[in-house]
């Protein structure tokens, strides 16, 4: 449960950093966008689109059913290309990402 708890509150911290850059959106993509069978929907949505929309709300689907979370994790390379293909100045993002990295891929 510790770990749901750390990623309850990394997942709290993204969405407040991903809004301060304005990277949280408030319209929703098309359904069929978020089908895609690709790695981070890279065919149909941006990262931060994929974050918002399928990340955020399975890994908060997890917690509320104390499933078991995923044995690892490597978003952070695509986290910091993001960063940079933004054009946005925060490295907290990628701090958060990496954290989340971590977190998922440490033995518990």
């Amino acid at each position: 449960m510790q770990q749901h708890a750390e990623l309850d509150q990394l997942l709290v911290k993204i969405e407040a950093e991903m809004r301060a850059w304005s990277l949280w959106s408030a319209t929703p993509p098309a359904d069929s966008a978020l089908q895609s069978l690709q790695p981070f929907c890279i065919d149909t949505l941006s990262f931060w689109q994929w974050v918002q929309w399928i990340m955020v709300p399975r890994f908060r689907q997890m917690i509320a059913l104390a499933q078991p979370l995923p044995q690892n994790s490597d978003m952070t390379p695509m986290a910091s290309e993001a960063v940079v293909a933004s054009g946005i100045k925060s490295s907290k993002l990628i701090d958060y990402f990496s954290a989340l990295d971590q977190l998922l891929s440490a033995r518990h």
